[in-house]
């Protein structure tokens, strides 16, 4: 009867655990089918999504083809192309099989936001109902403000008032795990499936290292391995690139195959329930989920951001500098700072890169050699394996002093400095830059100055950091 008969519509939150409109979705033994649009045109055209996401993706839907079939559910994979085709092809989708409800988890960009409000609109025409849940993060953007009802712009008092509302009453039902669902086995309608996992593999890229395995059983290990031990160390290691300190759930989490709620509450069992006291390395680390809710927080409440354009909107008079051959160097590891080399190639080659890295490199292309941030943004788009678009503009931003909490006339990292600090073996260095594995103390960490200084085929920097930091000093002071 199409008063019971249900539709789960997945996007990035590629699992059954912990999700929000599954288990809605399932409650009261209802027929459920599944569904997922794939817009390529859309996500590697315009969002600049690149291989490693897709290949982590497809290996992930495909986890999730399996956990449907064991619970009966039957899942499409349909081709949209684009946003803009995907109410239609929901509506028909609808219909075809006597769909009386629609759910998904709420999604925050401008382009999906606005793509969901086109759904609502092609689904209410035709009588069908929707529900949104909020899955993606602890707190909906929209319940956290400053006490005269606006967003926050800096991130220390959001925390505080994120922390405030994470205390409330309904805390525990926030944090709490939604039953794993299964769905009846009189599924909704007659899906045929078997092309899925060929549509699947034309989205797999054999090139891609699986340093990720896929699925919900790899996430809730990896979960558990750090927060059983490492998460106590994690204030103090964090920041050093060669070793295993850090989550490493960056992936899971954008990808939706770990929930944030599962992350909390590990983070909480770790801590005997504290949310700020305790352990640093944990209350560290539940400062960084408050990150990626800020972030979220910024899509929405500051919609400009989305549209490539800068959150301080008074430094778009800065004037970046559009040297294509400095940013291929830049791309490819080959800048003569070794550090910002290193993080570079550990990127290329693993579709990773460690935090603290991210910080060091977005400065030394936006700092260094005042280029454009957006070039860089969509760098690491292209090349992320967990490619978030709040994340990695939030962090952008951040690094190139346009952003929130922006401090432009001391925000640029020395990467010599940094790598002595954060790599001081050169440890991580060597792995990336083998060139440079017979050198040994300091050494290690210093740009070559002249080409009569080159160690095989390691180039001279690209730009001196005196210089540099002076031109970025001027371009900021005199452009503010």
């Amino acid at each position: 009867m199409a008063e019971h008969n249900q539709l789960v519509w997945f996007r990035n939150d590629f699992r059954l655990t912990d999700n929000s409109a599954w288990a809605a979705a399932c409650a009261g033994g209802r027929p459920v089918a599944a569904v997922y649009l794939f817009c390529e045109q859309q996500l590697v055209g315009q969002h600049d999504v690149g291989a490693p996401r897709l290949d982590f993706n497809a290996r992930n839907l495909e986890c999730l083809r399996d956990q449907l079939a064991q619970a009966g559910v039957p899942f499409l994979f349909l081709d949209a192309g684009t946003f803009a085709r995907v109410p239609d092809r929901l509506a028909r989708l609808c219909r075809d099989l006597d769909i009386a409800t629609v759910h998904w988890n709420d999604e925050y960009a401008w382009n999906e936001r606005a793509r969901d409000r086109a759904v609502c609109e092609a689904l209410d025409e035709i009588g069908v109902a929707v529900e949104v849940h909020t899955d993606q993060v602890l707190i909906a953007p929209d319940r956290i403000r400053t006490q005269a009802g606006d967003p926050y712009k800096v991130f220390t008092p959001f925390r505080r008032a994120w922390l405030q509302e994470l205390r409330r009453d309904d805390y525990a039902e926030r944090v709490a795990d939604r039953p794993r669902a299964v769905a009846p086995a009189k599924a909704a309608g007659a899906l045929e499936d078997a092309a899925v996992a060929e549509r699947l593999a034309q989205h797999r890229d054999a090139g891609q290292p699986e340093r990720f395995p896929a699925g919900e059983k790899a996430a809730a290990q990896r979960l558990s391995d750090f927060a059983g031990e490492r998460i106590r160390a994690y204030r103090e290691q964090r920041n050093f690139p060669a070793l295993d300190a850090t989550s490493a759930l960056s992936p899971y989490l954008s990808a939706g195959v770990i929930s944030v709620r599962a992350c909390l509450r590990a983070a909480l069992e770790a801590n005997d329930g504290e949310l700020d006291s305790g352990e640093a390395g944990v209350v560290t680390w539940i400062t960084e989920l408050a990150w990626r809710e800020f972030y979220r927080g910024v899509l929405v409440n500051f919609p400009w951001v989305n549209r490539h354009l800068p959150f301080r909107r008074e430094t778009a008079a800065v004037p970046w500098r559009h040297d294509e051959e400095e940013f291929r160097r830049w791309c490819d590891g080959k800048t003569g700072y070794p550090i910002v080399d290193a993080a570079q190639r550990q990127l290329n080659e693993t579709g990773w890169m460690h935090n603290r890295l991210r910080m060091v490199t977005a400065m030394f292309l936006t700092k260094h050699l005042l280029i454009d941030w957006r070039w860089g943004e969509r760098y690491f788009m292209q090349k992320l394996v967990d490619g978030d678009f709040a994340s990695n503009n939030g962090g952008w931003q951040w690094s190139a002093s346009t952003g929130t909490d922006a401090q432009p006339y001391f925000r640029i990292f020395n990467p010599v400095t940094q790598s002595e600090k954060f790599d001081p073996d050169g440890e991580f260095i060597r792995r990336f830059v083998p060139e440079l594995r017979d050198r040994r103390g300091k050494a290690i960490h210093q740009p070559l100055e002249s080409a009569d200084m080159l160690s095989g085929d390691y180039p001279p920097a690209i730009v001196e950091h005196r210089f540099a930091r002076e031109r970025a000093l001027n371009a900021f002071k005199q452009n503010l």
